[in-house]
């Protein structure tokens, strides 16, 4: 049988499981010989858990009937021998269903009740209260019952209009978009607001998250739904029926909530078996597919090549029974290849930049260390050997002369603690505006336009004002940042000419690449600030929804710039320490040589050969280390790294260039600074005069 998405996202968790083992073997190496500083172990830890742990998410969206339950079976879900989610005539999934697995979370259903939709806090803030949930287990060696605990997410129940309207399910501004009541006046709504399946499946336990949504209702009135899960899902399916095209309601959804950006969409012309006419000759049926394929493509304004006429029920019940020739008429297997084509080889290129390119940023950090490690081993065989035949006092000279070298050396302690210093108050004010405190503050402005009037008409211009403010405490964040890269390159300039460190100043952060992350959310939200949403907006539990939801999104993109600003610094100033640590053992292994050859006229030779031997060992360390990062970089790259540089998304920079060279004004700002503290640091306090 052709390969499926299913296998092609098997080989992808076996490739992520294959770089993690590179990575570990890395850092595992680094670790078990003293080579890993603490910034240097957050990213391998950090690196690894996004390899591990990064989820794939999948959102299949239509109205009803049109087989997504159907679709997700055939292509999730067609090793269980039946069908697992509820995909009969009619309504089936009555409210958002996401299936994916946590190996620290047990396995079964979990329900969120429709009435939290009435309480302030969002879904993303009851996921961490488990006891908001109803809870079924479900029993993996009984598909039968598996399925029929998996029923629930269709269960619905009757209600007053009034309750009906409070959950968000009728809307008397738009009467057309209502359920109709029945008889006796009441509404038919959904029982549970969200489903959770935590299930041990094999592409689930790869990463994978498919999340199933139900019609134009439940995405249109959760705003957890429309503003945090679909815009952060990779790849979007629109499903229609091929017998019915684009309707109104599949219309109103395509340009409401799915015609922005996004890793990639696909749009799925289902049921094409429904076309089949015994009074049209076969040739006759693909032309009728072709020309619906077409007129879906105009009207929705995409090319005709991203719409996938399928059966889905025709490709379930030939992989059920092994019909390969069934399974072709399905058409499945093109879009199954398009979708491994669009998600797969662009989230592996990805995570390969960014393992690659940070360990290969590592190598560099380590080479320059064990050039100085080699550099001071040379000096002291170069000391030693010039000892042959020198008497003792010329021994004890020698000692007295390390003795002030180190005494010299040690006056950089005072530099290191001005530029320390001005370091941390500068990266305090790199981070200031970057904080939860700050954000809060700045949505809290759109926050009192909302709640200013019965009807927020200016919602729309005070959301787009504020995401405007947000940008420019990015930039702010990122010039205060490159200030910081000034002061470091002129600061170790001077520390390498007066002391003669071999330090660095790695490449300047760029954190305005999340600026884009800011503008998918404008995009993503400012549809829910126009005049359609007005009313909707007026009601203070949807506020408070969408208040707490905007703050949430937000948080994720403020508080990665955070740690990203905070890394860079930690690893640009990591090699101090590593580089004064090193010259003070290396003094100290000169004195205690020099005094053993003081005291024993055999030492000598033995000295030297510890020294000889200690270079050979740092020779062998880089090599192996050259070895493990081409050993990672093969098991990423399979078929070739690509020539253009590597990690863009690193979290470690890249080293600084060696023409690159502060500004004047940084000099002269950075001589002011040293010098200030320089004095501070000298004079006596008050209580020691």
């Amino acid at each position: 049988m052709s390969p499926t998405f299913a296998s092609h996202l098997d080989a992808f968790g076996q490739w992520r499981a294959g770089t993690d083992a590179r990575l570990a073997a890395l850092a595992r190496f680094a670790r078990e010989h003293e080579l890993l500083d603490d910034a240097s172990a957050e990213w391998f830890e950090a690196m690894r858990r996004r390899l591990s742990g990064e989820k794939l998410m999948v959102a299949f969206v239509a109205e009803f009937s049109r087989g997504k339950s159907e679709l997700i079976n055939a292509i999730f879900f067609s090793d269980k021998g039946r069908r697992m989610m509820p995909a009969s005539a009619g309504r089936t999934t009555m409210c958002p269903v996401e299936l994916g697995y946590d190996a620290e979370d047990p396995v079964g259903l979990s329900l969120l009740p429709i009435e939290t939709r009435l309480e302030a806090p969002s879904l993303a803030e009851y996921r961490a209260q488990p006891s908001a949930w109803t809870w079924h287990t479900l029993e993996l060696s009984n598909p039968d019952t598996m399925a029929d605990a998996l029923a629930e997410v269709m269960r619905t129940r009757r209600v007053s209009v009034e309750s009906a309207e409070r959950l968000g399910f009728w809307d008397p501004q738009r009467p057309e978009d209502n359920p109709p009541p029945s008889a006796d006046g009441l509404v038919e709504v959904p029982v549970w607001r969200h489903a959770r399946i935590n299930l041990p499946h094999p592409l689930l336990k790869r990463g994978l998250v498919v999340l199933d949504t139900p019609g134009l209702n439940a995405i249109g009135t959760e705003p957890e739904l429309t503003l945090g899960l679909l815009p952060q899902a990779d790849a979007t399916v629109f499903i229609l029926g091929a017998d019915t095209g684009v309707t109104k309601s599949d219309l109103d959804i395509w340009r409401d909530h799915l015609s922005g950006p996004a890793l990639a969409r696909y749009v799925v012309l289902n049921k094409i078996d429904t076309l089949a006419d015994p009074l049209s000759t076969p040739e006759q049926v693909r032309q009728v597919i072709t020309r619906q394929c077409e007129s879906v493509a105009q009207t929705l304004e995409i090319p005709t090549e991203h719409v996938f006429p399928i059966s889905a029920r025709q490709a379930l019940a030939a992989r059920l029974q092994g019909d390969d020739a069934a399974l072709g008429d399905s058409r499945l297997a093109a879009f199954e290849h398009a979708l491994s084509d669009g998600l797969l080889p662009k989230r592996r290129d990805k995570l390969a930049e960014a393992a690659v390119g940070g360990a290969r940023q590592f190598q560099q950090q380590l080479t320059r260390r064990f050039g100085e490690m080699r550099r001071l081993h040379a000096d002291q065989l170069v000391e030693l050997r010039g000892l042959r035949g020198k008497s003792a006092g010329k021994v004890q000279l020698m000692i007295q002369r390390v003795q002030a070298e180190a005494s010299e050396f040690e006056q950089c302690t005072a530099r290191l603690h001005a530029m320390r210093s001005i370091h941390a108050r500068m990266l305090r004010s790199a981070l200031q505006d970057l904080s939860s405190e700050r954000l809060r503050q700045e949505v809290e402005v759109l926050h009192q336009v909302l709640g200013g009037s019965w009807l927020p008409i200016g919602a729309r211009r005070a959301f787009i004002e504020l995401c405007a403010r947000l940008r420019v405490l990015i930039e702010q964040a990122q010039q205060r940042n490159d200030e910081i890269h000034s002061m470091l390159v002129a600061s170790f300039s001077r520390l390498n000419a007066e002391f003669g460190f071999s330090l660095v100043a790695d490449a300047p952060l760029n954190v305005r690449r999340y600026a884009d992350d800011l503008n998918l959310i404008e995009r993503n939200y400012v549809q829910y600030l126009g005049l359609s949403q007005a009313f909707r907006l007026a009601q203070p539990g949807f506020q408070e929804q969408f208040r707490r939801m905007l703050i949430s999104r937000l948080r994720v993109v403020f508080e990665t710039v955070s740690n990203d600003i905070e890394l860079w610094n930690k690893t640009a100033s990591a090699q101090v320490d590593s580089q004064l640590r090193e010259r003070r053992r290396n003094f100290k292994r000169r004195y205690e040589s020099l005094d053993r050859i003081q005291s024993a006229s055999g030492e000598l030779d033995k000295r030297l050969q510890e020294v000889q031997a200690q270079d050979e060992r740092v020779l062998q360390l880089q090599t192996r280390l050259g070895t493990l990062v081409d050993e990672l970089a093969g098991q990423a790259w399979p078929d070739g790294e690509p020539t253009g540089e590597a990690g863009g998304d690193t979290g470690l920079a890249s080293p600084l260039s060696p023409s690159a060279q502060p500004s004047a004004q940084a000099l002269a700002a950075l001589s002011l600074d040293l010098s200030l503290d320089l004095s501070l640091a000298s004079e006596p306090s008050s209580g020691a005069q």
